[in-house]
């Protein structure tokens, strides 16, 4: 995934060693597996889309798992052009609401 390779870390091995730790301690603002780093992971999914149109502008962009249940993330998606998002089905009354803030916070 692209926010373990971002991190150069393993969900698994960092949320049983220290991830969570780090969030508690403020190290982190929050889990970067269930809220899109806006700086890191954000800056490349914008960089990607950006790039991708502009070899095929009609491309289709989108996210799956839990960065798509999540609002957070969802502005992010949103403000970087994503034509979708993908997530649990739980997680799909979040996921709805989330993207019309997103919508009604920046437009589009």
């Amino acid at each position: 995934d692209l926010t373990q390779m971002t991190f150069g870390i393993s969900r698994d091995d960092a949320e049983r060693e220290f991830l969570l730790q780090y969030v508690d301690e403020r190290i982190l603002p929050s889990n970067p597996f269930q809220t899109m780093d806006p700086q890191g992971v954000g800056r490349l999914v914008r960089m990607a889309t950006r790039e991708g149109r502009a070899s095929r502008p009609t491309l289709s962009v989108g996210i799956c798992g839990e960065h798509g249940g999540d609002a957070s993330s969802i502005e992010i998606c949103h403000n970087a052009g994503l034509n979708y998002v993908s997530c649990s089905p739980f997680r799909v009354p979040a996921a709805r609401i989330g993207a019309a803030h997103a919508f009604i916070n920046n437009g589009n």
